[in-house]
């Protein structure tokens, strides 16, 4: 496997840039989209695209940000995410701008593509999954699970899965039950796992060194939700 290669998207203008991990073989190749959490493409996302090529998948970690603030200071990371939750219509702009980039590269398989996001990036996959794109299956870890512009029936096109835990500030038990609802109205594939032991960023082994109150790594809950998401992409993309 090849290390990371750049990929470049323009959403309306403004310019983004990820990374792609390509595994050994030729394409075109079953895909899983990598979305960030509030702190950027610098937090967990390119060990995750590692794992995944390995795995034989074609992985892109998508940037949302914009590469100056991505390599920028904590404080415009936290000023980028601030303003997707005062524009929504913004985010799910952007995030289907980047799952229509890769499925038009041709080393992607557009009939295989998935996507997972950690926390905001959570929140960026529902949102592709709302949008009615034609991706293969979503996976939210820890995710913001609210929206303004909720799913319509019949117009999700893929499983969704949202792995959360019961202690999340950021995602409370009765956003959970209203995802599991609106899901359910729209007539959308979907499972929802609960961890009662688990906080905000679960699947970080680091997330202890940010210092704040509900936010706590879980090794059974980060564990069984990888499981879980490799049994998935199995299942819809194969490997």
């Amino acid at each position: 496997m090849q290390e990371f290669e750049a990929i470049d998207c323009d959403h309306d203008g403004f310019a983004l840039s990820g990374l792609v991990a390509r595994p050994e073989g030729r394409g075109p190749f079953p895909t899983v989209i990598v979305m960030h959490s509030a702190n950027g493409l610098r937090h967990q996302v390119q060990g995750t695209i590692r794992r995944l090529a390995a795995l034989g998948y074609l992985a892109v970690a998508t940037d949302m940000y914009g590469p100056e603030i991505q390599q920028g200071d904590a404080e415009g990371t936290g000023r980028a995410y601030m303003a997707f939750h005062e524009d929504p219509t913004l985010l799910r702009s952007r995030v289907v701008r980047w799952f229509d980039t890769v499925a038009a590269r041709p080393d992607v398989d557009r009939a295989r593509i998935a996507a997972i996001g950690y926390c905001f990036g959570g929140m960026c996959v529902l949102e592709l999954a709302r949008s009615g794109a034609d991706v293969r299956a979503v996976v939210s870890y820890h995710g913001i699970l609210t929206t303004q512009a909720p799913a319509r029936k019949g117009e999700v096109k893929c499983d969704v899965a949202a792995y959360c835990g019961a202690h999340d500030p950021y995602a409370p038990m009765d956003t959970i039950d209203g995802l599991r609802r609106e899901l359910a109205e729209a007539e959308a594939r979907h499972q929802i796992m609960i961890f009662g032991e688990a906080a905000h960023s679960f699947t970080d082994p680091n997330a202890a060194s940010m210092g704040m109150s509900g936010i706590e790594y879980n090794a059974i809950a980060d564990r069984v939700s990888w499981a879980g998401t490799l049994a998935l992409l199995e299942a819809v993309l194969g490997s």
